[in-house]
C-alpha cells in the first residue's frame, strides 16, 4: 500500500494521494464536507521530520488528519501522535520463506500437510490465471463466501478496478481447479521482498478437496521462487475459523508497533473522531442482528 501501483489504483478510485517523500498518503473525503481524512498505512517507520511534513501537506490539502499506521514491528513513534482507531488486526502471522520446503512442512501442523497430501491426491491443480474468466470467477466466490461465512468484503466495482489496475504488477490470481472446476481463487500482492494474502475466496462445493490448503502451499511456493523472504497472510483474529486455518501452516505470529492519528485540525479531528464512532456502532449493530 506504499507502491506507486496502489497510488494510481486509489487515485482511479476518487482519493487524492500525496506523495511526502517516499510515504504514500490516500486521502478521503469526508461525507458532506470539503474536508479530507488521510491514511498512510503499511509504510515505514515515519521521522519527527516526515511528521513535520505531513502536517505541512495535510493543511495544504484540507485534511483534519492522517491515521498511521506503519509495516514496522518495533520500534517508538515521533512524539505529537495520538492512538487512532486500527486499520488493520493488530497482529498478523508471517511465513518464513527463507525457510527450506522440508522446513516449511515440518513446522505446519499434521492436519495441514494431510491437507495438502489430500488435494494433490485428488488433482486438485494450482494455477496462476489472470484471465477475465477466472477473475470473474473470483468475483462469484467472493460473494458466495462473504455470505456463507458472514463478513464485509469490498464490492465488485472495487475489485474490478483494483484488479484492472493492479494485475501483473503486485497483484495475481491463483485458482484452485477440480475435474476443471475452480474450487477456491486468491488474489496475492508482491511487493519487494513480501507476498501478501489480502482476498481469498472459495466454493461450498468438494470441500472434502481441501483446495485452500494446496493454495496455501503452492502460492508460498511461488513465493519462494520470486525470491521473497515473509508471507504475509493478513491478520489475526482470535476465533475465527480463517485464523485456525492460517495457523495450521506454521506462521510466526507478529504484532505491529500499532495505529497513530496526526491531528492537522484539531476542532473538525474530534468531530470526526466522535462520528466515527457512531459509524462503527452501528456497523457492530448490524453484524449482531445479522449473526455475524
Amino acid at each position: 500500500m506504499q507502491s506507486p501501483e496502489w497510488g494510481e489504483f486509489r487515485v482511479k478510485a476518487g482519493n487524492k494521494v500525496s506523495w511526502v517523500k517516499d510515504l504514500l498518503v490516500v486521502w478521503s473525503r469526508i461525507p458532506g464536507t470539503a474536508w479530507y481524512f488521510g491514511t498512510l498505512l503499511k509504510s515505514r517507520m515515519p521521522t519527527k521530520e516526515d511528521i513535520k511534513r505531513l502536517r505541512d501537506e495535510g493543511i495544504k490539502v484540507g485534511g483534519v488528519g492522517i491515521r498511521i499506521e506503519p509495516d514496522v514491528l518495533k520500534g517508538k513513534m515521533p512524539d505529537g501522535l495520538i492512538r487512532g482507531r486500527r486499520f488493520f488486526t493488530p497482529k498478523t502471522f508471517w511465513l518464513d520463506l527463507t525457510k527450506s520446503e522440508e522446513q516449511l512442512l515440518a513446522a505446519m501442523h499434521p492436519k495441514a500437510r494431510y491437507n495438502i497430501r489430500l488435494a494433490e491426491k485428488h488433482g486438485v491443480v494450482i494455477e496462476e490465471d489472470h484471465s477475465d474468466a477466472a477473475f470473474e470467477k473470483f468475483l462469484e466466490l467472493t460473494e458466495e463466501t462473504t455470505k456463507r461465512q458472514g463478513f464485509y468484503a469490498h464490492d465488485k466495482k472495487y475489485f474490478q478496478l483494483m484488479w484492472e489496475t493492479l494485475k501483473e504488477k503486485i497483484a495475481h490470481l491463483f485458482v484452485a481447479r477440480y475435474q476443471g472446476e475452480i474450487l477456491a481463487a486468491w488474489i496475492i500482492f508482491k511487493y519487494d521482498d513480501k507476498i501478501y494474502y489480502p482476498y481469498g475466496a472459495s466454493s461450498d462445493q468438494h470441500r472434502g478437496l481441501q483446495a485452500p490448503s494446496l493454495m496455501m502451499w503452492k502460492t508460498a511456493l511461488w513465493g519462494k521462487a520470486q525470491g521473497c523472504k515473509v508471507y504475509d497472510l493478513w491478520g489475526v483474529e482470535e476465533g475465527k475459523g480463517f485464523t485456525d486455518f492460517k495457523e495450521r501452516f506454521g506462521p510466526k505470529t507478529v504484532g505491529f508497533v500499532g495505529t497513530y492519528d496526526l491531528i492537522i485540525n484539531p476542532l473538525l479531528y474530534w468531530a470526526f473522531r466522535i462520528a466515527e464512532g457512531i459509524r462503527w456502532q452501528i456497523l457492530g449493530s448490524l453484524r449482531h442482528t445479522r449473526g455475524i
